[in-house]
């Protein structure tokens, strides 16, 4: 007989606490994802939401043990490694709204992808010979 799965249950976190999970490398965005492609003008927008108070969406986040490649860096900020004794939380719905409100947070510089700083900055990182 097999387990049944669990099932999705809603979650409220201040976005404080969504930032300082970032930071201790549990909330990671997968590697599957599209890179960072909003412009400024949007993240704009959504910190004018924020601050206003209007509703942003929602983030679906996948909170397993399972570990897969993930993002090491949001712009010029490296990111953590999950803690070995922590569940992971993907990023499943939500990654340009949750790079753009962690970049804005901690001042990091992110090149859009396509962008000449964006192909710099990936062939400094290896990922283009």
């Amino acid at each position: 007989m097999t387990t049944p799965r669990s099932q999705p249950k809603p979650d409220s976190r201040k976005y404080h606490d969504l930032i300082t999970d970032i930071e201790k490398g549990v909330i990671k965005i997968p590697k599957f994802q599209r890179e960072f492609v909003w412009p400024i003008e949007k993240t704009a927008a959504l910190l004018d939401s924020i601050v206003k108070g209007y509703p942003i969406g929602t983030f679906i986040l996948w909170k397993t043990n399972q570990r897969m490649a993930d993002v090491k860096d949001v712009g010029n900020i490296p990111l953590p490694a999950t803690p070995d004794d922590r569940q992971v939380e993907y990023v499943l719905d939500g990654q340009q709204r949750m790079t753009s409100l962690f970049a804005a947070y901690r001042g990091a510089k992110i090149p859009r992808a396509g962008s000449k700083r964006a192909l710099l900055h990936k062939s400094r990182a290896g990922f283009i010979s």
